[in-house]
């Protein structure tokens, strides 16, 4: 009998790891090969998994529909204000003081790390398609003006958006794994910007060095170098500027740090608790934006809410991804294969940690997408997180951030971009681009998993 119970429960197994497998594959080819958008791929992939897997028709479509709704509802919001201090960001020049003021300030042997600096400060609240824009002129007005490689400036500013897009709160890709984990936003925070610190530095400056020498002659496209970096209108100062950008960090560390140290009937911490939550703290920065940029800019009334509203429209396909994957992730968990996946884990003794980076990496590879390597990755082994305490939580979202890094290829949009902007060859950007998406992957995860070590 038990043999039986033994058989019928691998036979089950079996199913719902292949029902996964086939429904990953489905997501894999539609983006890849049919073309299709993302959103699309992952309903249809949604649906293939739970029907293979034995999942009845009225609760797969109730499961889809609950993991989408809860997911935008827990992080649409932030995604639309996060959007919104971006554009204020950009549109009152606030982007543009950061970057002169540190550009200044900083002599030629210093220019690559400045380079990561301003992006790494810029990345904080803008998603890093909008911050390359933002940073391409920049970066190739400073390589003309002073002669320097290309990638030696090209690749830093490039390492402190990336790794700030896929480890730090409040980017799309750690919000939604955050979300699924049920992780503490502020500590994944703070263990993000930890394990942050050291990765720009290794994958930018340092990898910043070799790149320029693997591809010594990159040559920006004169059609999109700009006349002059400065402008003659009005902007908010660096400190304004910076204070701003930098207030929901605080605050939700803020939150992160009384967690941790004071008891949970103590007031200071309460009040810490409310004001620290991502909600609050991003709203937060958004109306002092309104003030500290808009104003500062000399936006009128008019002005500053066409800008908010500019915000968001870029943001729908983005806010379809993250929904649909959050549907992705129900339907996975509704249907049982987080249990199967937690009792191989066990059986295997792999760490969580490792689990979910080399789950994110594989559907990274497939995809090319690192939001929907992040929450395909975070559906998969949330099960995981159900018996963690907060740290660790925080860490396996840590984890899947790096992983959902990945080496970048021709399936990904974002290669394409730097393809374009940097005047690069694929071999070019395989060779620098792809290579630097690699190094940030592997010396996060090196980071990552001695961290959960010692917690």
């Amino acid at each position: 009998m038990t043999t039986t119970l033994a058989a019928a429960w691998t036979g089950h197994d079996t199913r719902l790891i292949g029902a996964t497998v086939l429904a990953i594959a489905v997501i894999v080819v539609l983006i890849t090969k049919a073309k299709q958008h993302p959103f699309l791929a992952l309903i249809l992939g949604s649906g293939v998994l739970g029907l293979v897997g034995g999942m009845p028709v009225d609760k797969l479509i109730k499961s889809f529909s609950s993991g989408v709704g809860s997911t935008v509802a827990s992080v649409g919001v932030l995604i639309a204000l996060g959007a919104m201090l971006g554009k204020l960001l950009a549109d009152s020049g606030g982007a543009d003081q950061i970057v002169d003021t540190i550009l200044r300030r900083s002599g030629d042997r210093a220019l690559p790390w400045a380079m990561a600096l301003v992006a790494a400060l810029i990345g904080l609240p803008m998603f890093f398609e909008i911050g390359l824009v933002m940073l391409i002129p920049v970066i190739l007005l400073v390589a003309k003006r002073t002669g320097k490689p290309l990638l030696m400036l090209g690749i830093p500013a490039l390492a402190g958006l990336s790794v700030l897009h896929g480890l730090v709160p409040p980017h799309p890709g750690p919000l939604a794994a955050a979300g699924a984990l049920n992780a503490n936003v502020g500590l994944t925070l703070a263990f993000g910007l930890l394990v942050a610190i050291p990765t720009v530095i290794i994958a930018g400056p340092l990898f910043g060095k070799l790149a320029a020498k693997m591809v010594p002659d990159a040559v920006a496209p004169e059609r999109l170098i700009p006349e002059s970096s400065s402008s003659d209108g009005r902007r908010p100062g660096f400190l304004a500027t910076l204070s701003t950008v930098l207030l929901p960090v605080v605050l939700m560390m803020g939150k992160a740090l009384a967690d941790i140290l004071l008891e949970k009937e103590n007031h200071v911490r309460r009040v810490l608790d409310f004001i620290g939550d991502p909600l609050v703290a991003l709203l937060a920065a958004v109306l002092l934006g309104m003030l500290t940029l808009g104003k500062s800019a000399g936006f009128t009334r008019d002005k500053l809410s066409s800008t908010l509203a500019d915000s968001l429209p870029p943001i729908a396909g983005i806010l379809l991804i993250v929904g649909a994957g959050g549907g992705f992730k129900q339907t996975l968990v509704d249907a049982g294969v987080g249990n199967v996946i937690t009792s191989l884990a066990t059986g295997a003794n792999l760490s969580p940690l490792l689990l979910g980076w080399l789950v994110a990496v594989a559907i990274r590879l497939a995809t090319g997408s690192a939001t929907v390597a992040t929450v395909s990755a975070a559906g998969i082994v949330a099960p995981l997180a159900a018996t963690m305490d907060p740290s660790h939580s925080a860490l396996l979202v840590l984890a899947i951030g790096a992983g959902s890094l990945f080496f970048s290829h021709v399936n990904d949009a974002g290669f394409w971009l730097v393809k374009e902007y940097f005047g690069l060859s694929v071999g070019q950007t395989l060779k620098s681009w792809s290579i630097m998406e690699t190094v940030i992957s592997v010396v996060a995860i090196a980071l990552i998993l001695p961290l959960g070590a010692l917690l």
